[in-house]
């Protein structure tokens, strides 16, 4: 009985994918963007940047782009904000987070402000990912102790502040 009960679903899965499905219609611009705004907040670049590859008209797309901005659909700020809250989560210091909001086309004042609103203690999102990374392991050396740092320093934390966590963990053993 069960062996005729799992022909049968076969036959049905093997008829429903034989059948055609009904074309797709093509999207506008203007709903490829909203869809690409509604997974998550893109800068005004990167936006205009996807629709052009898509096959929109630079001057097009500029204008669209311009239109969403208008009416609060796009917002650089909103954007700003979201990866810097993002980057901060993921463990990257502010010069990192800083060349990144320039990558997206965010403006540094607009960026620097996204950073001040989040208000994050760098000392202590450093010592966090030098932990996260190294956990408890001690530096056995001075060449060691500078690996570390340089682990800081890419991902964008001051390297004064690199040396002095990367000195702090040597000092606490």
């Amino acid at each position: 009985m069960r062996r005729q009960t799992c022909e049968t679903v076969i036959d049905f899965i093997d008829s429903r994918s034989a059948m055609p499905r009904p074309p797709k219609s093509p999207k506008s611009p203007r709903e490829r963007a909203i869809d690409l705004l509604a997974r998550r907040e893109h800068s005004g670049r990167e936006l205009q940047r996807k629709l052009v590859h898509k096959g929109l008209a630079p001057d097009a797309a500029n204008e669209l782009v311009g239109e969403l901005c208008e009416r609060n659909l796009q917002s650089d700020q909103r954007f700003a904000g979201a990866l810097v809250r993002r980057r901060i989560n993921d463990g990257y210091g502010l010069l990192r987070i800083r060349m990144e909001l320039s990558s997206h086309g965010i403006n540094a004042t607009e960026g620097q402000a996204a950073i001040d609103a989040e208000t994050p203690d760098w000392p202590q999102l450093a010592r966090q990912a030098y932990r996260r990374k190294f956990r408890d392991q001690p530096a056995a050396d001075a060449k060691e102790r500078s690996k570390r740092a340089q682990f800081l320093a890419q991902r964008g934390f001051p390297i004064d502040l690199a040396l002095k966590v990367a000195r702090a963990d040597a000092d606490a053993d």
